[in-house]
């Protein structure tokens, strides 16, 4: 049980075997020593050891809010939904806004733990501090917008006044293996398969039914006092300014024509810097233009709207309307995820910039419920397999080639035909199946997000480091590398990445266990959250605890992944950005010859962890407090190998 504000100290625990609900509260000590959402949601899955099937019954479902969630902490309606990754092998988490994170604390919980698989569909109806499981049989098949509209008729609810639902399309149903989780249509859990998971447990929506109801804080001085210089931080950044700073005024895909300019745009399956070296380098070649797009593209031509999430001032959600023909089918699409990640998967990686067609690629993946990223990486693989020959005979994707993709994604989706369900299974499985190694760009089996590790070396590191696979989200090093916050650094420069790479994820993990939108960190920095903290939960807790506490969730993370046989051989990258692999594809453009120092850097941030090649040393865990399972088995000094290799 836990005393400390923003908590309201109710768990569901939802066997869907038997259909039985049991409730109970937070342990006090795990909810001071792991703060929420993301490292409270790694403890609980950690619990159900890390040994677990990920397609299993015995894998966890955690559907977790922190102490900030749903209160008047700016961008505070974000949810951690944790599991064992179908995708990966590891632990992950994956976040969304919006506001169902929000009304799950306004319906009393603080998470929802999901276990065993249930024989027919269901759904979940949560309302009032309690937890009903419905028949959902007549909506398996559907795809996400369905789903939430008729669900929503159901239960007598309005979507975005009263009521939040969280969906899985076909891709989940088919157990696509990086399928994702959308809330209110458009927000995703898109990240390492939590989506799979939930359709393997026959878990087609979670239905949240609640008005307003904001935790009070318990030191109302000292939080009011984190909240106005938080708000302050916010309004005068560059960055975040309401209608000013460049991602509440373009959104995320502020970043598009930004990293094109700097050559940190992979383009061609990471062949290239940008598409406009790719242009230079190729020119008898069909090319593209990164701009076509872009976030200031976008925002001329087919926006339409500009929607928030709970408590945000930043609105960084563009949402769109196009008018595409797609074989034929005049197709007219509103929707409101235009990110920079999906843009670029869909868009310059694929040799691809047809503005319209990739906002319908992206409303089909939403629908669907599938990691934009993922699908558009895996495309960009087959593109290039197909290219040097790896393919069957008759089976392939050409570069480029919008409707060709748009088909494509439904065929995943619905795992129809050889290549279609050759990709549903993601890029290692790809890689394995092809034997084309060579065409993959993941790391851990998860595929790398919208940055070159060759012109931005932060993320090289934070790429391989991260404990959920290739993640820009783990660690936003972009932000010193491109944006200059909190201050600039040489984007090219290896030194100092793998201390600044630790910095920047052990305050994401603060941040996602509040749970809090990463973009607040455009402005407010470790200050900012030890008032907002200790002011919402009535601690005493010191800039250095706190950061402690992100340090521990990290490394609860990784000492995870390390039981179940990760080292420090898998915090690797695409041997293309490497320097002194055989595959290696330097640099183009205003940074011509550049690879990623990537074993200079990982000695750098094992140092700055303690870790050895990788792994958690005992005597790190001690340090840390984290007093759970056997430990690693190995000590400072040793080498790598886990105990149980």
């Amino acid at each position: 049980m836990t005393d400390l504000g923003g908590f309201r100290d109710h768990v569901a625990r939802i066997d869907l075997s038997d259909g039985s609900v049991a409730y109970e509260g937070i342990d006090d000590e795990d909810a001071k020593k792991y703060i929420g959402a993301r490292g409270l949601g790694v403890k609980y899955v950690f619990d159900q050891g890390p040994d677990v099937d990920p397609l299993g019954p015995d894998n966890l479902l955690a559907f977790t809010n922190g102490p900030l969630t749903g209160t008047q902490t700016t961008m505070s309606g974000r949810i951690a939904i944790c599991t064992k990754s179908p995708l990966t092998g590891t632990v992950t988490d994956s976040h969304h806004g919006g506001w169902s994170g929000a009304r799950l604390k306004w319906a009393g919980f603080d998470g929802l733990m999901f276990e065993g698989q249930s024989d027919d569909p269901v759904y979940a109806v949560v309302e009032d501090g309690e937890v009903e499981l419905r028949d959902a049989s007549d909506y398996w098949g559907q795809g996400v917008h369905e789903t939430i509209d008729d669900v929503a008729d159901e239960v007598d609810g309005e979507v975005g006044k009263n009521l939040s639902v969280m969906a899985i399309g076909q891709a989940g149903e088919n157990e696509v293996r990086y399928a994702s989780i959308l809330n209110e249509d458009d927000r995703a859990s898109g990240r390492g398969g939590t989506g799979c998971v939930m359709g393997n447990k026959g878990l087609k929506a979670v239905v949240i039914k609640a008005s307003t109801d904001m935790p009070k804080p318990a030191d109302q001085e000292t939080f009011q006092e984190g909240h106005k210089q938080a708000m302050q931080v916010i309004q005068e950044s560059d960055i975040t300014a309401p209608n000013e700073g460049g991602l509440s005024v373009y959104g995320t895909n502020v970043l598009m024509n930004l990293t094109e300019e700097m050559d940190g745009l992979p383009t061609k399956n990471g062949q290239y810097t940008s598409t406009s070296s790719e242009a230079e380098l190729a020119p008898d070649e069909p090319n593209i233009d990164s701009e076509n797009v872009s976030g200031e593209n976008v925002r001329e031509n087919i926006l339409v709207d500009e929607p928030t999430c709970h408590s945000c001032p930043v609105a960084c959600k563009k949402e769109v309307e196009v008018q595409v023909n797609h074989k034929g089918e005049d197709m007219n699409i509103r929707m409101e995820s235009y990110e920079y990640e999906s843009a670029w998967a869909l868009g310059p990686n694929s040799m691809n910039d047809d503005r319209d067609k990739v906002a319908a690629m992206i409303d089909r993946c939403n629908d669907f419920g599938m990691d934009t990223i993922e699908a558009g990486n895996i495309m960009a693989m087959a593109m290039e397999a197909t290219e040097k020959g790896y393919m069957p005979e008759g089976e392939g994707m050409d570069w480029g080639g919008p409707d060709n993709m748009l088909d494509m994604l439904e065929a995943i989706a619905h795992r129809d035909g050889y290549l279609g369900d050759l990709l549903a299974g993601g890029q290692e499985h790809v890689a394995d199946e092809l034997d084309a190694h060579d065409c993959k760009l993941s790391v851990k089996g998860q595929a790398i997000a919208a940055y070159d590790p060759r012109g931005l070396k932060g993320m090289g590191i934070g790429y391989a480091t991260s404990n959920r696979g290739a993640c820009h989200l783990r660690g936003y090093t972009p932000s010193a590398e491109i944006l200059g916050v909190p201050e600039k650094v040489d984007p090219t420069e290896w030194e100092g990445k793998g201390e600044l790479t630790v910095v920047f994820q052990d305050l994401h993990a603060i941040s996602d266990s509040f749970d809090i939108c990463k973009f607040n960190a455009f402005a407010e920095g470790i200050e900012e959250y030890v008032l907002q903290y200790n002011g919402m939960t009535g601690r005493d807790v010191s800039e250095d605890e706190l950061m402690e506490a992100g340090k521990r969730v990290y490394t609860l993370e990784r000492y995870y992944n390390n039981l179940t046989g990760f080292d420090g051989d898998d915090d690797s990258l695409p041997g293309r950005f490497v320097e002194g692999h055989d595959e290696a594809i330097p640099a183009q453009g205003g940074i011509e010859g550049e690879l990623c120092e990537l074993d200079k850097m990982k000695e750098e941030y094992y140092a700055e962890r303690g870790w050895v090649d990788g792994v958690v040393p005992d005597e790190r865990l001690e340090e840390l407090g984290i007093d759970v399972g056997p430990g690693t088995g190995v000590s400072r000094g040793d080498s790598g190998a886990p105990a149980d290799d």
